[in-house]
């Protein structure tokens, strides 16, 4: 399929490709083409439900005001609906890999995905190609995994995005923000934002809290380097909420056992921070 796509899309087909991640609906690779050009080939299943074509929208919207990759080219390459996404190369460098490496500080890479942030959420969005998420769509995966007590326990923090969803207003927003998405590439380090697959119009501080809570920077420090490096007003209330939902997310995610165990030590401390955004209060965390 990865030689099909850019023989489909770029006119060339690959020489090599190698796997760099895979999901239920879509996979990763690094291609090396027949012409010498080394590019990233993102395939979509006909099931997706975001494809190619509106990643692609999403890619050069934000380019408008963040480095993003060059789209190379986009479109359908099979006869059920396949889609599939090329880009050029920027290197395997992330921001993660420069952090987990103490080549960067994480406090300067609070600073710098502040800064991105803030300047991706200053492209206008495009909801007529890709429409923003209606309030319970975009929760209902939550829904379906998390126990019971747990969506009752955190039922303020959805009440606080649900009464302010629809009237607040639409920023561009990645939907995936980490570390792990910004590219360092070029003599200057260059940071650029990859891999918009949940890219959509939505609100700033969901944006924003899901870079709080998949940076680690649960700590007043950490958040307000950050914060401050994102320099635009925030609901704060909103902002809160939202890191709550988001870390619910996490453990429902998270694999039982120690990774569970952060989680809910973390949605603990949050409890204890944001009482009002708990229906009671928590002494020992989510059950586990």
């Amino acid at each position: 399929m990865v030689s099909r796509a850019c023989s489909t899309l770029l006119g060339t087909p690959a020489r090599t490709a190698e796997r760099l991640s895979a999901g239920s609906r879509t996979a990763v690779f690094r291609a090396g083409l027949r012409d010498g050009r080394r590019v990233i080939v993102k395939l979509y299943d006909h099931t997706a439900r975001r494809n190619a074509l509106t990643e692609a929208v999403a890619i050069r919207a934000a380019g408008v005001t963040v480095p993003v990759p060059q789209v190379l080219g986009s479109g359908t390459i099979s006869s059920e609906g396949a889609t599939a996404l090329i880009t050029c190369d920027l290197g395997g460098h992330t921001l993660g890999v420069s952090v987990r490496s103490g080549r960067i500080p994480h406090a300067q890479a609070l600073k710098d995905l502040g800064s991105l942030l803030a300047r991706l959420h200053r492209a206008p969005p495009v909801e007529q190609v890709v429409p923003r998420r209606p309030f319970f769509d975009s929760f209902s995966p939550l829904t379906r995994r998390c126990p019971p007590e747990l969506l009752n326990q955190i039922g303020p923090a959805l009440a606080v995005i649900a009464d302010t969803a629809e009237r607040a207003p639409s920023v561009w927003c990645h939907g995936d923000i980490h570390f792990d998405n910004v590219v360092l590439s070029g003599p200057h380090g260059t940071r650029y934002l990859v891999d918009f697959t949940d890219a959509a119009p939505g609100l700033r501080e969901a944006d924003v809290a899901h870079a709080l809570v998949m940076t680690a920077a649960h700590t007043p420090w950490d958040r307000r380097t950050l914060l401050d490096a994102y320099a635009a007003p925030l609901d704060d209330t909103r902002l809160s909420a939202w890191v709550v939902v988001h870390t619910a997310r996490c453990w429902v995610h998270a694999t039982p056992g120690t990774s569970r165990h952060l989680w809910s030590d973390r949605l603990a401390d949050l409890a204890r921070q944001t009482p009002h955004l708990f229906r009671t209060a928590r002494r020992e965390g989510t059950q586990r």
